[in-house]
């Protein structure tokens, strides 16, 4: 007997037993859903190449998805969670390589520059980084075309990095579909200087080539602990269409006994209806995720992170994509189980706010 795709996805919903060890047969979390059964995808972009610290965040699709078989599946707000449908495609091998490769000259091109550019290997480098920055530009539209096609289709969408520079793609195919929305960044660095080190498409510089969509009328930054005087003037001279909550004025906050729910409903006044979440895993407290390429003391607890986001979508404003990224494995499981975590987090809570699952009203 023939099954349809329906067919298909009702049998496994009904024979899964979601408290059932996680199977390594499966799919992420161990679940059984293909991609094209799927209610939600994620894209993993194994892209690292202009990291200008520590790298390793081009491993982070394959160590999630081997961590997420230790994620029991069961949400005391969401119970059914496991039931959206959620599916992530195979690391594309062409990129990951493409990464390893342009990595070796990125890093000896900022090497050279952390030298003080010596004349001696000028010609060497004359056009390293015009070369990367155009290989930046393939993968952007790669992973527009990609995102933009789950998203005709029907389906949400998540893009897993590698570094920040990975979801540009993504909020190019937001950006084609939604006439605006806001981004919601959470981060220890603000990301707006235009070309870091040369690199168009630099980690550094994500939230300078988002605003260059018209379609982005906010971005609100939260847990920035790190940024430059050009950074401070580009969000001074905004017009408010940027707008940074440093960490160190949210520990005032709280430090003059403001509570966090408080300090949550200032940051999401400022976000519209549509909201697109990016969520650097440094944007949290480093003990969460040592190994990340660049960390800065301080930062968010796991908790005040979740119940920024369940806020959100509480307050009836609709997630409309988000990506993960600059999780580095390192010498530690640690930091792929604290990011299998949140990106299981994020995927339940989005999917509430788009109409896919339903989360018991809060007390």
């Amino acid at each position: 007997m023939e099954y349809s795709a329906d067919s298909s996805l009702e049998q496994k919903l009904a024979n899964f037993d979601p408290n059932a060890l996680g199977d390594t047969a499966g799919g992420v979390y161990g679940l059984p859903f293909t991609v094209e059964e799927a209610q939600m995808v994620i894209v993993p972009v194994p892209w690292e190449v202009t990291v200008s610290y520590r790298a390793g965040t081009a491993e982070a699709p394959e160590a999630i998805r081997d961590a997420s078989l230790q994620v029991d599946l069961y949400d005391p707000d969401i119970p059914d969670a496991w039931r959206l449908g959620l599916a992530m495609e195979e690391v594309d091998e062409h990129w990951a390589q493409e990464s390893r490769t342009l990595r070796e000259q990125a890093a000896s091109y900022i090497g050279w520059l952390e030298a003080g550019q010596p004349e001696a290997e000028a010609t060497r480098f004359a056009d390293t980084a015009g070369a990367i920055s155009q290989r930046g530009e393939q993968l952007l539209t790669w992973l527009k075309e990609k995102t933009g096609a789950y998203l005709d289709a029907g389906k949400a969408v998540v893009v897993l990095g590698g570094d920040h520079s990975t979801p540009l793609g993504y909020l190019h195919a937001l950006a084609d579909r939604h006439q605006e929305f806001g981004i919601l960044q959470i981060d220890a660095h603000c990301d707006l200087r235009p070309a870091y080190e040369g690199f168009t498409y630099s980690h550094a510089s994500i939230m300078h080539n988002a605003l260059q969509l018209p379609q982005v009328k906010k971005l609100v930054q939260v847990g920035i602990r790190d940024l430059c005087q050009q950074e401070a003037e580009t969000i001074d001279q905004s017009g408010g269409r940027v707008v940074m909550f440093h960490h160190r004025f949210l520990r005032d906050e709280m430090y003059a006994k403001k509570s966090w729910k408080k300090q949550c409903g200032k940051i999401i006044a400022q976000l519209p209806q549509k909201v697109y979440i990016s969520f650097d895993i440094d944007g949290l407290d480093p003990k969460l995720c040592p190994g990340t390429g660049t960390p800065v003391p301080g930062g968010l607890e796991f908790e005040e992170a979740l119940y920024l986001v369940r806020q959100i979508v509480r307050s009836g404003r609709e997630i409309i994509g988000f990506d993960l990224n600059e999780v580095a494995p390192g010498d530690t499981e640690w930091n792929a189980i604290v990011g299998a975590r949140l990106l299981y987090n994020l995927c339940n809570w989005m999917a509430v706010s788009q109409g896919r699952l339903k989360a018991r009203k809060a007390e």
